[in-house]
Formats: C-alpha cells, structure tokens, sequence
C-alpha cells in the first residue's frame, strides 16, 4: 500500500496542467528504532513543551513563532504573515527551465520523490510532460512548497512516471576550499598507482543494491531476539586496524591479501606478511553487558506475553531479515 502523499497540487508546463501527487520514494520505516523508558516505571517517556525559564508546561494556542534577534529579545511572526508571503508553488510544481542532468552537483541532491498523477483525470498532459523530458534527455527545474518552506525540484522521467529530486541552495551548501585546502600535495609514484589500479580492477563490479547489507541492523535484530529469548548477550570485539608504515608495501600486502596475484613486477611480497596487514574482518556493533535488574524491567513490558515467552524463545517483532551475504552463499 502506497503511504500517504506529502504534498499534493498541480504541476505546470506553460499552459499545461495537470493534478498530481508527491510520494517519498524512500523510507527510514523499516529500521530498528527506540522508545526511551523509566528504568523505574517501565513506562514511555513523554515529552512536553515547557516554558525555558519558568519549567511551566505551554498550551499549544500559547505557542506562537518568534526569530531570535538577540539574547532576550524575538520578533513574532504569525501565521497569516507566513500565508500572505506564500508563492504560487504552495499549490503548484511550475516548470521554469530545462537543464542536463549531468550539470547538477551531487552536493545539491537532498531527497527522491516521486511525482504522479493525482486521480482519473490529468494523464494525458501528465504523459506528455513526462516525455517532453524524456526525449529531450534533460531536468526539468520547478519550485514546490514543502513544510512551509518553497524548494527547488529536479524532475526527470523515469519508468511510466516522473521522480523529483529535492536541490539544495547555494547558501546551504558548504565551500569545499574550507575543508580541502589544507591537504598536502603528496607526489604520487607511477609503481604505487599502477598497483592501486591493480586493486581497484580486482575489485570492481556492477552497481547492485541487493547485495548491500546493513551489518549494524543485522547486529541490532540478533541482540533483541536473543535479549527476548532470555539468552545472555555477549560482548563482541571491536576491529583493530594495522598501523600503515610502507605505504608501497601496505599495497603489495592488500594484493596478496586479496587472493589475486599482483603485477609482474609487485610479486616479491611474502604470504607472511600479507598475513600481517590484512584488513580485521567487519564486528558487529559492540554490546554493552545487560545492566543489573534489566531482565526484570524487560519482563512487565512486554505484558500477558511475558510467561509465554519463558515457555518458547520468542522472535522480536521485527524478523530478522536475510541478509545479502546468505542469499549469495544460497545462490551458490
């Protein structure tokens, strides 16, 4: 089922309109997350709006928007001043320029959308939109107001329908010199980049998210189903890595580490000392051990269920999915 869409209005080109809708065409939903809980109590904790300086809880018609314009002092802006500087993009995507996609820094991607036609009516000018774009080979820049605020919206074509891609401002995105700058210029030999290469052609593939693996989620569903199952939770070692004192050496060893033989001229490194500098295999997230009386907070939580759960090992409510790794041993 389709999740509720976060925006919905009309998209423009010149005197071509239609109604659509706009999706999040990602979800953070499917990820383990926490409740904080009174160690005490057992129970939620609930958070609430307080007034800074007096701890008083604030009614929310008390609440009202101010910019801080210095320590003790804030100018209101109120809701119908915010509603009277709304542009037109509060209820419409209008198309202002076409642009190649391959003009758009990276840095300006925020977030995926996609963008569909909004009920029975409007297909035929949403199509001819959409492969205006296509066959053109470009993206089309739009403005859209989202949370209150208006955004800068790459759309392009994709499938039998159109993704929008957030863009960042100018102002939001950080010089690079501030960070860069400082980096020294190291020369590089033609023996220790022909050898990295070596490395990088060992290693390369095809762009398959399948295969991705969130070892951390993964770690997070075994500790919950042993913690409801009762099971003692051990600590697991963290990865240690190798201090790097020969750089060119460091990258002979990672060719003989990785099972494939390195350039003609690169094979005088020992099997020993590949064994020395050989990347820790990944550690799954380090456990704390279970803090006194714990168990026993764990036990009224889970309500009717908890005797049940002595009798057979339960499974946490969210089930451990399969991973890449073991759909790839499957597979083979």
């Amino acid at each position: 089922m389709a999740p509720r869409a976060n925006w919905k209005g009309f998209l423009r080109l010149s005197l071509v309109t239609c109604p659509v809708a706009l999706y999040p065409a990602t979800s953070d939903s499917e990820k383990i997350s926490f409740n904080q809980i009174n160690r005490t109590t057992g129970h939620r904790i609930k958070y609430l709006k307080v007034d800074a300086e007096t701890g008083d809880e604030v009614p929310a018609d008390e609440i009202m928007k101010g910019y801080k314009v210095d320590t003790d002092s804030y100018i209101e802006v109120t809701r119908d001043e915010l509603d009277n500087i709304a542009l037109e993009s509060t209820r419409t995507i209008e198309i202002d320029q076409f642009v190649p996609r391959a003009e758009i820094d990276d840095l300006y991607l925020v977030r995926p959308y996609y963008l569909v036609p909004d009920g029975k009516v409007g297909h035929d000018a949403y199509a001819v939109i959409r492969e205006t774009i296509r066959s053109m080979d470009k993206v089309a820049l739009a403005r859209v107001v989202l949370t209150n605020r208006e955004h800068v919206i790459a759309l392009e074509a994709r499938d039998k329908g159109l993704v929008g891609m957030l863009l960042r401002y100018p102002y939001e995105v950080r010089d690079a010199g501030d960070y860069f700058d400082d980096i020294q210029d190291v020369k590089i030999t033609k023996d220790m980049l022909d050898l990295a290469k070596h490395i990088v052609e060992q290693k390369s593939g095809h762009f398959q998210p399948d295969l991705f693996e969130d070892h951390y989620e993964s770690a997070l569903t075994e500790l919950i189903n042993t913690k409801m199952a009762g099971q003692p939770v051990k600590p697991q070692a963290r990865p240690r890595g190798d201090n790097v004192v020969d750089l060119m050496d460091a990258l002979r060893r990672s060719l003989g580490d990785s099972g494939k033989s390195a350039p003609a001229a690169k094979k005088s490194a020992s099997s020993g000392a590949a064994k020395k500098l050989a990347p820790a295999k990944p550690a799954r997230a380090k456990t704390r051990k279970t803090a006194p009386g714990q168990k026993e907070m764990l036990l009224p939580i889970a309500g009717n269920g908890a005797a049940k759960a002595k009798e057979e090992p339960a499974k946490a409510r969210k089930p451990a999915r399969s991973t890449a790794g073991s759909k790839a041993r499957k597979a083979g």
